[in-house]
C-alpha cells in the first residue's frame, strides 16, 4: 500500500455513467492517467467501474491551481468534450478538500489506524 500524501490536499471526485460500446475509451482513460501523472501537484488517483457502467474516479492534487491547470490541458479538455459528445449519459464532479487522512492494512493487525 503507497503511503498517503500529507493532508491538506485536494481530492477531485468524477462519477459518471458511461454509454454502451468502448469508442476508444479504454484507449483515452489509460492516456489521461499517465498524462495526469505527469502534472504539478498530482499525487494519485483510485478508480472504479461496476458492470453497470456506473463509475468513480478520484485524483488527488496539492492545491486548486494544479486542478485548474490539469482542467486547461489540452488533451485533457479533447478528452472531455468527447466524454461528452460519446462516452457519458451524465456525470458529476466534485472537489473537496482532504483535512485527514488514514490508512489501515491486514498486516497492522488490529490497532486502530488513526493519528
Amino acid at each position: 500500500m503507497d503511503p498517503l500524501p500529507q493532508p491538506p490536499y485536494y481530492a477531485v471526485i468524477f462519477t459518471s455513467q458511461r454509454t454502451p460500446g468502448d469508442q476508444g475509451y479504454g484507449d483515452m482513460a489509460d492516456r489521461m492517467v499517465a498524462l495526469a501523472a505527469g502534472q504539478p501537484g498530482y499525487l494519485g488517483v483510485e478508480s472504479a467501474r461496476g458492470d453497470d457502467g456506473l463509475g468513480i474516479t478520484v485524483s488527488y492534487w496539492r492545491g486548486p491551481e494544479d486542478i485548474a491547470a490539469w482542467r486547461r490541458h489540452a488533451e485533457h479538455k479533447v478528452a472531455r468534450d468527447t466524454g461528452r459528445s460519446d462516452w457519458y449519459a451524465h456525470y458529476t464532479l466534485r472537489v473537496a478538500k482532504v483535512e485527514r487522512a488514514y490508512a489501515w492494512a491486514r498486516e497492522d493487525g488490529n490497532q486502530d489506524p488513526r493519528p
